[in-house]
């Protein structure tokens, strides 16, 4: 995420999620089952899983953020 913070604030999540960008996009990152469980509540949260192709909703693909490069 190091290519990332240059034009944004990259932080870990303190209590919710695994990471914060620009202290508003909250990121829980996992498998491929995954749930929301962890970031149900929290508005602009997201799950990044491994071992999925597509987006489903606000379950992305892990290998999205490779795109940031």
């Amino acid at each position: 995420m190091s290519q990332l913070s240059v034009n944004h604030e990259v932080e870990y999540g303190k209590t919710q999620g695994d990471f914060v960008i620009d202290h508003k996009y909250i990121f829980e990152v996992g498998g491929a089952d995954k749930t929301f469980k962890q970031i149900a509540d929290l508005p602009n949260s997201f799950v990044l899983a491994d071992n999925i192709e597509y987006a489903t909703g606000k379950k992305l693909p892990l290998w999205i953020v490779g795109l940031t490069y």
